[in-house]
């Protein structure tokens, strides 16, 4: 035995060292565009799935998701009382994550759109003209990101308050 070893450690010298890099211990799993996918469509199912993960971030841990936000923005997060926070917080995860993935253009309008289906998920707890009200707002928050909504320059999401200011203001 000890004979076989000594053969083989002499037929290792005479080959090439190659070096292969070790896994990186911060490389995220390789479903993560899907699991990403999964919790941005328009669905109230994507959405009951996200807002379970963020519940237990830690056990996202790998993936390096970006869960910061900054809700609303400059807008109020429960404009009139309706609780916008949770869609704003969603959208945000959206923006910071694809655009961190680089594929944010390719994603935006389907995360506007998903964003505006869990604004009128919210309103449809109201009845009558709360429900009108809310509609509204909800309408005028799609607007306003479907139209100013980009990443920021430093790769996290930045919004459009709902309400533009006068150019002569």
């Amino acid at each position: 035995m000890r004979h076989a070893s000594l053969l083989l450690a002499g037929a290792m010298a005479s080959l090439p060292l190659v070096l292969v890099p070790a896994a990186s211990a911060s490389a995220a799993p390789a479903d993560k565009p899907q699991v990403l996918s999964s919790w941005t469509q328009t669905s109230a199912s994507s959405y009951n799935a996200w807002a379970a993960a963020r519940q237990n971030q830690g056990a996202w841990a790998p993936y390096g998701f970006d869960w910061s936000t900054d809700y609303c923005t400059t807008s109020p997060d429960n404009p009139f009382g309706f609780p916008f926070q949770n869609a704003c917080a969603r959208h945000d995860f959206g923006y910071r994550n694809y655009e961190a993935a680089g594929t944010f253009s390719a994603n935006k309008d389907r995360l506007d759109s998903a964003f505006y289906e869990d604004l009128k998920r919210v309103c449809g707890a109201y009845s009558g003209a709360s429900r009108t009200a809310c509609n509204s707002t909800a309408w005028t928050y799609y607007q306003a990101v479907r139209v100013f909504g980009a990443p920021s320059v430093d790769g996290g999401a930045a919004k459009a308050p709902a309400r533009a200011e006068p150019a002569d203001a």
